[in-house]
This record gives structure tokens, sequence and C-alpha cells, in this order.
């Protein structure tokens, strides 16, 4: 989440005069994530968050997104629901760039994630991964593994100060991961993005999870590597195991994980912190110095890059 299109009072009014929404009160811009533009929105009756699509997503993707997010709350999953406007559409624009309204998400996130935490996160996950197995709905991966070479190579033409040994050992993990990384894995609908601050918690339950634009169909055990590198590394940098296992217990105790699953687990770690470090390096040197966001550290996740490529196998996560 972030700011990058501005709006003043008045245009907010205006373009709830669209929906069957009553007494607006306030609105506020909220400046977590890099992505899109979002505002929440108070009423009277109810809270909702407004989220206006910025360059990176596809306008062709939009309606994949709305219909997960509809298909997993007529699911009871616990997620944001599109609402629809007077005219049934649930994809509107606003100054001119497409926009949607969603219903608001009891609960916070929380800044320090703690083991009994990550038991109710792995739960979640692969709650999620049951119910999207069954969707008829897909879209591709766009930051896949096919992807990373292209984003890097388009950074380095922007590097400034980045260190040579830094562009030479990206290079020489990005070889590895191709000819390493797995073909056939149970695959879905992902989340993709299962950082802290997309997942919200009630008295230490997992209440929901937001922000699924960049949901895509992938390897279940991909998103796994994801959760693994956003919540299991204590001041982003020293693994913790009692973390990672509590993890996949409670993912486990949901959907047990394959052996190729568990055997390919390092890999698709590894190949999700290359995702993370190439897209948080491209946005350091990119993002428009207007914009009200907040810039991510990208060589947080480069450490973890060299932290999974010393794991040989799925039990040395854990001992």
């Amino acid at each position: 989440m972030a700011v990058y299109t501005k709006l003043e009072h008045p245009e907010v009014e205006q373009f709830l005069e669209q929906y069957n929404i009553n007494n607006f009160k306030d609105y506020k811009g909220i400046t977590e994530g890099v992505e899109n533009t979002n505002y929440f929105i108070k009423t009277s009756e109810q809270d909702y968050i407004l989220t206006i699509y910025e360059k990176r997503v596809d306008e062709n993707d939009l309606p994949f997104f709305i219909k997960l997010l509809s298909s997993l709350s007529d699911n009871r999953f616990p997620c944001p629901k599109p609402i629809a406007n007077k005219k049934n559409e649930k994809i509107n624009k606003i100054k001119n760039k497409n926009a949607a309204l969603v219903t608001f998400l009891n609960g916070q996130s929380k800044n320090k994630i703690t083991s009994e935490d990550c038991f109710e996160i792995g739960k979640i996950t692969a709650q999620l991964h049951e119910i999207t197995k069954k969707f008829k709905i897909s879209r591709k991966n766009n930051l896949s593994i096919e992807s990373w070479q292209n984003i890097f190579e388009k950074t380095i033409k922007k590097k400034k100060d980045l260190d040579e040994s830094i562009i030479k050992k990206t290079n020489n993990y990005l070889s590895y991961l191709k000819g390493k990384w797995p073909k056939n894995l149970p695959k879905g609908i992902i989340h993709a993005d299962l950082f802290p601050d997309n997942i919200f918690f009630t008295k230490n339950k997992v209440s929901g999870i937001i922000d699924f634009y960049f949901a895509c169909n992938d390897f279940f055990a991909y998103e796994i590597g994801i959760c693994l590198n956003s919540i299991c590394f204590d001041n982003n940098s020293t693994f913790n195991m009692t973390k990672a296992k509590n993890l996949i217990d409670g993912y486990s105790s949901i959907r047990a994980l394959s052996e190729d699953e568990k055997k390919y687990l390092p890999i698709l770690c590894m190949g999700a912190a290359m995702r993370f470090f190439l897209t948080r390096l491209y946005d350091f040197y990119n993002t428009d110095n207007k914009a009200d966001v907040k810039i991510k550290d990208p060589f947080e996740y480069f450490k973890k890059i060299e932290f999974h490529s010393t794991i040989k196998n799925f039990n040395e996560y854990f001992i």
C-alpha cells in the first residue's frame, strides 16, 4: 500500500456517491507498501479501503483480482470483499485511474511476529491454498523466475553505486536458480506477498489477509518460501528455526507437504528471496520521490539469498 495519487475530500465524496454508501465522514492515505494507492474511508455505518491501481498493475488483471477476492469472501475466507457500485460494477474510475472499493478488515498487523503467530500464519496459508485450488480462474506469475534476469538487467543500467561484487554474485545466483528450479510441484492460486503488514491479528489469532494484488498461479511451496523469508528472520537477518518449524507445522496441520515440496524448499526459499531483492532494488532506483511511500531495504533480502544458498535439504531449516 502507498499513496501515489493524492485525493481531496470532495473527490472522495464524489466517488462514494456512485455507491449505496451514506454518511461519509473522513479519509486517510495509507503509506505502507509500494504498489497501489490506498485510502482508509470512514463512514458512520462501515469502514472501507479505496484502492487506486497504479502503473505496475495491468488493467487486464483487475477482473482476476476482483473475482478472487469475491470468491474467497464467498468461501468465508477472511479477506476484503469488493463492493459493487449502483451500476453493479466492482471496478471503477477516479482521476482517470482504475479503482475499487473493498470492505475494511478488522484486526491489526504486528510489527513483531511470535513463534506462536507463525503457526497461525501457516494454518491460514494452507487454508487459502485448499480453497483456491478449486477455483477455475488463473493468472500468470509475472514476477516468476523467468522475469528476474530482465528485472536485474534493467536495474543495473541505473545502478549508480551498486557494488560490482553484488552484480557478479546476483548473476551467479540467478544462473544457479535457473538450473535448479522445479518443474512440477503442487500449484494453484497463491497470495505471493504474505508479509506481516498484510496479515491481520485479533487476540493473537489471524483475523484476515489483505493486499492480494500479486496473487497468481504458482507452486504452493513457493508461497511457503515467501513466508519463511518474511516472518522467520529475527531483525531481518537471523534465521529463527523455531518460527520456521511452527510455520511448517501450522501449514501441515491443514495441508501435508509432499516429499518433492520438501526437497525443493531450499531452492524455492532462495528464489523467493531473489524475487524480493530484485523488485526492491528496482524500486530503490526507480520510485518517484514525490510519492508518499516507504522504500524498503533490498539488501535485507540479499542476505537471505546467501543464507538459503547454504541450505542443502529441508531438515537443515530446523536443526
